[in-house]
């Protein structure tokens, strides 16, 4: 039985402003329509014995997961594991494994597939499972390696050893990033491949890996997911303070650099792993200039540059090797060459506690989304969509007033004691300290204008007195 497990975490930093804390890469579109996420997970589905597939994601980003996966898998087939913040690649696999192994089995694999990679052949992504699941099923933990096609600085290597047999090879050694002249020497030998990130591996064996070289570990783990099986439903939630107590460490350092039985099998797929602006412009056709665009723009006079504007006109003249990203609340402006600098711009906004680095202008909520129109220090305007059969929670605001008007739809409208249903065109009034609810009873979408007035229009002046998704 082979079970994949999507690891859905991280900040994507690099990939600011379009990937932000609270919607992180793997929900990013690509030009294809379809996001990292999306991808991942049909070609989780197509190895996928017998069909289920675990989720390890921020629980803040469960309902984004949810519904990226409405279309793609029935929802039995969909198991969550949710953080209540990031701890790294090591303790979201043996969490994992815990959870596996008492569901379906110790002999159960899985195969750990991060969620901001971009594989196109399907057929060759099968067959190096196939080679790795032989390889597992004999309890060597597997990684995938890609054969170097660069001298690349910004990839981890392994160095391989003796063959195992015609699957894959004994892992000699993990070696970081290195600099130019090594991976030029990397290269030039022909015994290494890039660490893809990707494994392979029965949840026993890597259960009893740890306890072997991570006994911590493992122990700290397995506390946490003593406390999340307390709960009788899925998804499993894991408890923030036992979460804490876990090590955050990566699975390369914490298992792999150690385990006695490591094994890699060398991919017969393509392999991008979307890490900066310019893996990402990488995926878009050039014109004969050398220039890619996404959404309107103008280039006059410039060469090798990616533009991609998620509305407004942008117009770019005399420019070469640029990158230029506008989300219509952001704008990057950066050398292709230099991309892997965007981190910087992202802690510089979080060190002035900027609400740049954490969303969008557009936030995903469980119940639908809200879009902010005008941020002022006299109103804050938004456009709310509530999903069909979906219900903003009973709640009241200390420091300010909200007048709702439906533009869509008909909603129903709960305000103190009064609950009424309201059609395009009409509207309602909430005073300040006064209870109100916001659901949508029928089956589409329905939209509304929010025109908030007062001292303050943060979201901590939110006082919750029901949800239905757990937020009170």
């Amino acid at each position: 039985m082979l079970i994949p497990v999507i690891l859905s975490g991280g900040a994507g930093t690099r990939l600011w402003p379009v990937s932000r804390q609270a919607f992180p890469k793997p929900f990013m579109t690509l030009n294809d329509g379809d996001t990292l996420l999306g991808k991942t997970l049909k070609r989780a589905i197509a190895v996928a014995v017998p069909g289920a597939v675990y989720t390890v994601t921020n629980r803040d980003h469960y309902f984004l997961t949810r519904d990226a996966y409405a279309h793609l898998i029935d929802a039995d087939r969909a198991h969550y594991l949710l953080e209540p913040f990031g701890r790294n690649t090591a303790p979201a696999l043996i969490l994992a494994a815990l959870a596996a192994a008492e569901k379906y089995g110790p002999a159960t694999q899985l195969l750990a597939l991060p969620a901001d990679h971009l594989i196109r052949d399907l057929d060759g992504f099968k067959s190096s499972v196939r080679r790795a699941s032989s390889l597992a099923d004999r309890k060597y933990i597997v990684t995938f390696g890609i054969t170097p096609t660069r001298a690349e600085t910004g990839f981890g290597y392994i160095e391989l050893g003796g063959a195992i047999d015609n699957n894959g090879d004994l892992v000699a050694r993990f070696v970081e990033k290195p600099d130019s002249a090594t991976a030029e020497i990397y290269l030039a030998s022909g015994k290494f491949v890039w660490n893809s990130g990707m494994f392979c591996f029965r949840a026993d064996a890597l259960i009893e890996a740890a306890q072997e070289v991570a006994p911590e570990l493992l122990a700290q783990c397995e506390a946490c997911y003593a406390q999340a099986r307390l709960q009788t439903a899925e998804p499993m939630h894991f408890n923030a303070e036992t979460f804490a107590a876990i090590a955050d460490i990566s699975f390369d350092y914490a298992i792999m650099e150690r385990a006695p039985r490591r094994a890699v099998v060398k991919a017969s797929f393509d392999w991008n792993d979307i890490g900066s602006w310019k893996s990402l412009s990488e995926l878009s056709e050039p014109d004969s200039d050398g220039n890619a665009v996404q959404g309107p723009a103008v280039l006059v006079d410039s060469e090798r540059c990616f533009v991609q504007s998620s509305g407004r006109m942008v117009g770019v003249v005399g420019a070469t090797d640029l990158v230029v990203i506008d989300t219509g609340d952001a704008v990057l402006v950066a050398h292709r060459e230099r991309a892997q600098g965007v981190k910087q711009v992202v802690d510089a906004l979080r060190a002035q506690a900027h609400q740049a680095a954490v969303v969008h202008h557009t936030v995903f909520r469980p119940w639908g989304s809200y879009t902010v129109l005008e941020d002022a220090q006299d109103c804050k305007v938004k456009r709310l969509t509530v999903n069909p059969g979906q219900v903003l929670s009973l709640q009241m605001h200390h420091q300010r007033t909200e007048h709702w008007t439906v533009v869509r739809g008909v909603a129903k409208v709960t305000v103190g004691e009064r609950e009424m249903m309201l059609h395009a065109n009409q509207s309602v009034e909430i005073p300040i300290e006064t209870k109100h609810r916001l659901e949508n009873t029928t089956d589409e979408p329905i939209s509304l204008i929010e025109v908030q007035c007062g001292a303050y229009f943060g979201e901590d002046d939110i006082v919750r007195f029901e949800d239905r998704y757990g937020r009170v």
